[in-house]
C-alpha cells in the first residue's frame, strides 16, 4: 500500500471511490456524485492550500483523504476540515487511518493547527477511526442535514495537529 499526493489525474478513480456515499447513503449530503472533471477541480484546490492524498494498491486507488478550509475568516486560517472515503470493499482493513495519519502529519507540517470532521450518525465505523486517532467529539447537528427523504444528524470532532502550540503566534524577533 503507498500513500502519495494526489494530482487532478487521480479524479475520475476519487470520482468512482465517492459515487456510492452520495448515490446509496447519508454518509455524504451531495444530491448528485460529481463527474471526473469536478473530482480533479476539487483535488488542484485542495493541495494548492492543504492536502490531498490517495492510497494505492497494485495500481488501483482504494482511498482518498484531504483537507479544506473550515470557515472563510481570517481567524480561522489555522483550522481545517478532513474527511477520507475508501473503496468500499477496503472499509475496516486500516487504510483509513494510514490515509488519516499522513493527512494530519502533512496538514500539522503546513502550519495548521486544528482539524475538525463531521460525519453523518449513525456511522460506528467513522466514529471508531476518529476516535483512534485522537479526535475529541465537540458536538452534534440535530436534524442538520436532510437525504432520502428523512432529516439526519451529523457528529463533529476535533483534534490539535501541533504538539505544544504557542497560544500566542508572536512575530519572529526583529520583525
Amino acid at each position: 500500500m503507498q500513500v502519495r499526493d494526489a494530482t487532478t489525474s487521480d479524479g475520475e478513480a476519487c470520482a468512482a471511490i465517492y459515487a456510492p456515499y452520495v448515490r446509496d447513503t447519508a454518509i455524504s449530503f451531495e444530491a448528485e456524485p460529481p463527474a471526473a472533471a469536478e473530482m480533479s477541480a476539487r483535488i488542484e484546490a485542495a493541495l494548492a492550500t492543504h492536502a490531498w492524498l490517495v492510497a494505492e494498491e497494485a495500481d488501483q486507488l482504494v482511498g482518498y483523504a484531504y483537507g479544506s478550509q473550515f470557515r472563510a475568516r481570517e481567524a480561522y486560517r489555522r483550522s481545517c476540515e478532513v474527511s477520507v472515503y475508501l473503496d468500499r470493499e477496503r472499509r475496516a482493513q486500516g487504510v483509513g487511518r494510514l490515509l488519516y495519519t499522513a493527512l494530519l502529519d502533512r496538514l500539522a507540517a503546513r502550519g495548521l493547527h486544528t482539524a475538525v470532521a463531521g460525519y453523518t450518525l449513525p456511522n460506528p465505523g467513522s466514529e471508531r477511526l476518529h476516535q483512534s486517532l485522537g479526535f475529541e467529539p465537540v458536538g452534534v447537528y440535530r436534524d442538520i442535514g436532510f437525504k432520502f427523504g428523512t432529516f439526519h444528524d451529523v457528529a463533529w470532532v476535533q483534534r490539535q495537529l501541533d504538539p505544544a502550540p504557542d497560544r500566542q503566534l508572536r512575530a519572529p524577533s526583529g520583525s
